[in-house]
C-alpha cells in the first residue's frame, strides 16, 4: 500500500508559476497551497487547482513553512517552492519510495537543476545544490532563521537520485530586488554572531565570495551567467554588512 502524500506549495504573487508547479505535483493525494495574501491572482487560481488553500501574512520563509507543515493531512510531505518543478523522473522515484519507505528514514535530500538568466547553471557553486523537501510531517521542521533556512530532521536522512527543475529567475531587476531583501534579512541573522565590523567584512569577504564562486567553483565555465553570479554573490555579501552597519546605527 502506497503511503499518502501532501504537497505543500508556499506562494506570494506567483501567478506566473502557480499552474505549472501545481501540475508538477498532480500525483500527490493532497495539494496544499500556503499563500501569503497574493494580489496578482495567485490565490484565485490556486483555489481552482489545489486541494486546499490556506492564507496568512508572510514574515519569513521558515516561519511560513513551519505554519503550513502541521496543517498537512498526510504524514509524508513534499514541499515545493513555486519556482521549482517535480520532473517525471523525480515523480516516479518519490512514488516508489512511498510504496516501500525505509522505516528509519524521516527525510530525503533532493538535488536541483538550477537555471538563471535563461541558461542552465552547471557550476558557480550551484552544481551540488540540494534541499530537504520530502519528509515526515511529525519528525521535521525548519530552523528558525530569516534566510537560507533548512529542515531539521529528527532522524536519519536519505538522498534521492533525481532532481527538481529550478528557475528562480524572472527578470534581472526582480532578482536584484530579491537579493536586496535577502541581504536585509541576513543582516538581522548575522547581527547576533558578528563582532565589530571591519574592512575584512566590507572588502575581503565580498572578494572571497566572488573568487570562490567564479574561480574555485568554476563559475567561469558558465560564461556570462557564471560571471554575473560571482558578482552578485560579492554584492550581496557587501550589502549584507552595509545593512548590518545601518541596523546597528538605527538607520535605514
Amino acid at each position: 500500500m502506497t503511503n499518502k502524500l501532501t504537497a505543500i506549495i508556499p506562494t506570494g504573487n506567483e501567478i506566473h508559476n502557480i499552474e505549472a508547479v501545481i501540475a508538477s505535483v498532480d500525483f500527490a493525494d493532497e495539494i496544499l497551497v500556503a499563500d501569503s495574501f497574493s494580489t496578482d491572482g495567485t490565490y484565485e487560481k490556486a483555489l481552482k487547482l489545489a486541494t486546499k488553500v490556506i492564507r496568512r501574512s508572510y514574515n519569513y520563509a521558515a516561519d511560513h513553512k513551519n505554519w503550513a507543515i502541521p496543517q498537512a493531512k498526510h504524514e509524508w510531505i513534499l514541499l515545493v517552492d513555486a519556482d521549482e518543478r517535480v520532473t517525471s523522473e523525480l515523480k516516479e522515484e518519490i512514488i516508489e519510495i512511498l510504496k516501500n519507505p525505509k522505516e528509519d528514514i524521516v527525510a530525503y535530500w533532493i538535488g536541483r537543476k538550477n537555471h538563471f538568466m535563461g541558461e542552465r547553471v552547471k557550476y558557480s557553486g550551484w552544481r551540488n545544490d540540494t534541499v530537504i523537501r520530502l519528509f515526515k510531517r511529525d519528525f521535521c521542521s525548519y530552523e528558525d532563521k530569516l534566510v537560507h533556512e533548512e529542515i531539521i530532521a529528527n532522524g536519519p536522512i536519505g538522498k534521492l537520485k533525481n532532481k527538481f527543475y529550478h528557475n528562480t529567475y524572472v527578470t534581472f531587476d526582480n532578482y536584484i530586488e530579491k537579493m536586496n531583501r535577502y541581504a536585509t534579512w541576513q543582516a538581522k541573522d548575522y547581527d547576533v554572531r558578528t563582532g565589530r565590523l571591519t574592512p575584512y567584512h566590507f572588502v575581503i569577504k565580498p572578494f572571497w565570495g566572488f573568487f570562490k564562486h567564479y574561480i574555485l567553483q568554476s563559475g567561469f565555465r558558465d560564461g556570462v551567467v557564471g560571471l554575473t553570479i560571482g558578482y552578485i554573490q560579492a554584492y550581496v555579501i557587501f550589502i549584507r554588512y552595509v545593512k548590518l552597519w545601518l541596523l546597528r546605527k538605527n538607520r535605514k
